[in-house]
């Protein structure tokens, strides 16, 4: 796995990171667990098209991004640290600002499955399902999961179009994602994440603090973000608001993260509604002529 040596975080923190706070020999050990090729070959849809913006960049320094095991095994050491005060802390915050008792939960670009073994964990009866593009990332998850003996599925795909039917979740979780993602890719997501809730079903997005990361310019040049610029000048808020959601309320998280919830209110589902009733009473009135 190609690195990147002239970004801040490998010129100047990547040494005293990977030297004091991380297990080298317990991340070789772990890797070495596992038969890669055949673990993501298990967890890969075939049919997946990788969309451009996510080959063509690189993340965090890493040549390729997410697809390499490599990513996959240095991930969660990372990002341990990469979410102050504490990354459970930060997630916890997700979980809290859920206000319904769901029955099926996606969650969308959901990693080595942190987020989501949270999500089952906060609502054990509810049918949880993480959906990735990045197969390592996914054989991750799946080896944390089978450790705590959780039922979550885990599905290979494109957050911009599930395949799942409309209407399929009462939640629907984005941790982490958005600021890798181009604002239009966003929105798309986000027209998916109103498409596949039902009506009063939530959708609950974490993600770094837009006000702070578009006062502090020089904290994004750390590490190598090519789409957290125009994260940062955007609005979730305005985003989620041009894609249906009602109720919609953005609260800060320690200062440097953000979680923002809308909800598929019924008023959208009544105009749906009545448009459809408009078309039968068409049909009747022909049929009766």
């Amino acid at each position: 796995m190609a690195v990147r040596k002239d970004t801040i975080f490998e010129r100047f923190l990547a040494p005293f990171v990977k030297t004091f706070l991380i297990d080298q020999d317990g991340l070789r050990r772990f890797y070495e667990s596992i038969d890669w090729d055949a673990a993501s070959q298990r967890l890969s849809n075939p049919r997946i098209v990788y969309p451009d913006y996510y080959t063509s960049q690189n993340f965090h320094s890493i040549e390729g991004g997410y697809l390499s095991a490599e990513a996959a095994v240095s991930y969660d050491p990372i990002t341990q640290y990469a979410l102050p005060p504490g990354e459970s802390l930060v997630r916890q915050a997700l979980i809290d600002t859920i206000q319904t008792q769901p029955r099926r939960i996606l969650d969308l670009g959901c990693g080595t499955g942190s987020a989501t073994l949270m999500l089952k964990r906060a609502f054990p009866y509810a049918e949880v399902i993480g959906l990735d593009l990045s197969p390592y990332m996914l054989v991750v998850a799946d080896y944390k999961v089978r450790k705590e003996q959780l039922n979550i599925q885990w599905r290979h795909g494109n957050a911009e179009k599930t395949g799942f039917p409309d209407a399929s979740f009462d939640l629907v979780t984005v941790s982490l994602v958005f600021h890798e993602t181009p604002p239009p890719v966003t929105r798309k997501i986000l027209r998916e994440c109103y498409r596949l809730l039902t009506v009063g079903g939530e959708v609950v997005v974490l993600d770094g603090n837009q006000k702070m990361l578009r006062q502090t310019e020089w904290l994004t040049q750390i590490f190598e973000e090519p789409y957290i610029q125009g994260y940062a000048s955007g609005s979730v808020d305005a985003w989620m608001g041009e894609a249906g959601f009602g109720a919609v309320r953005t609260q800060d998280v320690w200062l440097v993260h953000q979680v923002t919830r809308g909800v598929k209110s019924l008023t959208h589902q009544l105009t749906e509604t009545e448009l459809f009733a408009d078309v039968e009473a068409i049909d009747s009135r022909q049929w009766a002529v």
